[in-house]
């Protein structure tokens, strides 16, 4: 077992500190090998020591240019603290060299969403949602855009999709029901999960805010009142 497997096994049982003294002989060792830096940039980053976590990235950059997860690890960092420019540059750099998984493109996405670009963002995003159909997370960030672009159908879609994964959901079953209020006459369907989502999620007070408003207009046209 070398250096780095050494470091990645005291990883996966949360013993930091023995993980950067295998990653720190993994690159006395073999100094050229960007891999060593990639590993303890990564420890860095979770212990939250952004300071030394972008020195090892960036030297792993150093020695090889196309090393996607180097890349990769440094936007994050960057998203992480709000450099969302720097972020998507890195962000797309990644997915440019080839980084594997739906990860690279959300995050991308979620920074041009930060950055007031949702137009941007949506191919990645939907990327994403391609590449994870069961993630959970990626699906409902989708269905939301989707729904900023007043994409209703498709949202609705990808929203029912999240509450077959995810039936206590309570912002899937939010934004599922803020789609039928705005977007069609099905008042009952839309109280129905808003209600879910205060109920599930009592502290979601957008939820039962919007549900109340919705009462009182019912109310107030002399509707049934929906339970």
């Amino acid at each position: 077992m070398n250096y780095n497997e050494v470091g990645i096994q005291a990883l996966q049982q949360e013993e930091h500190e023995r993980a950067i003294e295998a990653f720190m002989k993994a690159i006395e060792t073999n100094p050229d090998d960007p891999v060593g830096y990639i590993n303890i940039g990564n420890v860095f980053a979770a212990v939250g020591d952004v300071e030394r976590a972008e020195q090892f990235f960036q030297q792993a950059i150093v020695l090889d240019d196309e090393a996607a997860t180097a890349v990769y690890g440094l936007a994050n960092l960057y998203f992480n603290a709000e450099r969302f420019e720097e972020a998507a540059k890195l962000y797309e750099r990644s997915i440019q060299l080839g980084i594997e998984g739906a990860d690279a493109p959300f995050m991308l996405a979620k920074t041009f969403e930060r950055e007031g670009a949702d137009k941007l963002a949506l191919p990645y995003m939907q990327r994403a949602a391609e590449l994870a159909p069961n993630d959970v997370e990626i699906q409902l960030a989708y269905g939301i855009l989707l729904a900023k672009f007043e994409l209703f159908d498709e949202a609705k879609d990808v929203l029912a999709h999240v509450l077959t994964l995810d039936e206590e959901n309570a912002d899937a079953h939010y934004n599922y029901g803020l789609i039928f209020a705005v977007s069609t006459e099905d008042v009952e369907r839309a109280m129905h999960h808003l209600e879910r989502a205060f109920t599930i999620a009592p502290e979601h007070t957008q939820a039962r805010y919007i549900y109340d408003m919705i009462q009182i207009g019912l109310n107030e046209e002399g509707g049934p009142t929906v339970h």
